[in-house]
Parts: C-alpha cells; sequence; structure tokens
C-alpha cells in the first residue's frame, strides 16, 4: 500500500518543535500498516526537520541555543537578509540538520526509540 499526502502544520514560532502528534494524526492510516517506510519531507528552505528526545523539552531549548551560536543572527558577512536577521540562520540550520526523515513503521506505529520524537525547526 502506497499512501502520499501533504500536511501543513500549524505555524510555530522560531525554535525547535517536536510534532510527531501531529504527523500521526494526519496520517492514521499508519495504524494500518503492519510493516512501512514513512518518508517526511518539508517543503520550506528556511525549515527543517531531525529525530531527538521526546521527553525533556530542555533537549530542545539547548538545540535552539547550540544553533543560535553555530548559525547567529545578524553577522556582517551574510547577504542573504531580504526576510530578516533569522533568514539566514534558518537555511543553514536547514541544510545542516536537513529536509527529510525516513521512519520504519512497524505493526501500526512508527519504529522510533522510546524517547525519540520528530523535530520541526525554522
Amino acid at each position: 500500500m502506497w499512501i502520499q499526502k501533504e500536511i501543513q502544520l500549524p505555524p510555530y514560532r522560531r525554535g525547535f518543535h517536536l510534532i510527531t502528534n501531529e504527523i500521526l494524526g494526519a496520517i492514521p492510516e499508519i495504524k494500518k500498516m503492519d510493516i512501512g517506510l514513512l518518508n517526511i519531507l518539508i517543503k520550506h528552505t528556511s525549515a527543517s526537520l531531525t529525530i531527538n528526545e521526546n521527553a525533556d523539552p530542555t533537549v530542545r531549548k539547548d538545540f535552539e541555543s547550540f544553533f543560535n551560536r553555530l548559525a547567529p543572527e545578524d553577522q556582517p558577512y551574510y547577504l542573504h537578509n531580504d526576510e530578516g536577521s533569522d533568514d539566514l540562520p534558518a537555511h543553514l540550520k536547514s541544510s545542516l540538520l536537513g529536509a527529510s526523515l525516513n521512519i520504519p513503521v512497524t505493526r501500526g506505529r512508527l519504529n522510533l526509540g522510546i524517547w525519540q520524537g520528530v523535530y520541526f525547526t525554522h
């Protein structure tokens, strides 16, 4: 069985956001799959996806702090700033983290580790 859907996430402020439940809610067909593969692509050049800690929200805050130091805003050497001072840093995060994920589906569930979830960031 193949399923293709486009889903829209609600607006999020800048940062790292756990979106596993939003994905599962938008694709209820996963519950009927014994085995499969979920491919997720974010169609936005300054957003990204990654998998990490799903229980402790301080991990997401620490990710934000780290990436803000790795790709800081308002650098004099940035040429691309048409959409604000956070635009190029968001593009850099997207290139570093990636715009897609592949997650195994097993017995109607995403086959993630017990403490793993899908993050969206921009």
